[in-house]
């Protein structure tokens, strides 16, 4: 099978993103400081690596239906959906906030070009599939270093 235009257009959309979803998770990674750190350090590992990873497997399809995908920097800053992440030193708590984003603005890529990229490619699709679980799973457990509590725990009564 051969790409479409409009799948390559659509998966070079998804690469564009995930490859910026990659560098500014690194961009979070390398400046976060605050309060719970160290846990937050690691968690933007994990997503910068599966970032890294549907990057590369997404080009990869596209190679395999004889698509040219475009990982050049500016070809991603031209393109990219995601907004862009601040420079010098980010709180845990405004990182989180700008990943979850980030994270968000990826998702909505793919589910904006799912329906084209299915009807071409079903195969295509069930990559989306993949990444958009996990890169949704990211984005809860992310969002959960932010959240509140909605319940209160007390200690029963002694009697």
């Amino acid at each position: 099978m051969k790409a479409s235009p409009t799948l390559t257009n659509n998966m070079q959309a998804v690469l564009a993103d995930l490859i910026e979803l990659h560098l500014q998770g690194k961009q979070a990674h390398w400046n976060i400081v605050g309060t719970n750190f160290r846990d937050l350090h690691l968690q933007l590992d994990e997503i910068v690596d599966a970032a890294r990873a549907f990057a590369d497997d997404t080009a990869e399809r596209m190679r395999a239906l004889h698509a040219l995908p475009d990982g050049r920097s500016e070809t991603v800053a031209k393109s990219t959906s995601l907004a862009q992440f601040p420079e010098g030193l980010i709180s845990t708590k405004d990182a989180a906030v700008r990943i979850v984003a980030a994270l968000e603005a990826a998702v909505g890529t793919m589910r904006k070009v799912h329906d084209e990229v299915d009807e071409e490619d079903p195969t295509t699709a069930d990559l989306l599939h993949t990444f958009i679980e996990k890169l949704e799973q990211f984005a809860w457990m992310l969002s959960a270093e932010n959240m509140k509590p909605t319940a209160s725990v007390t200690q029963p009564d002694d009697k």
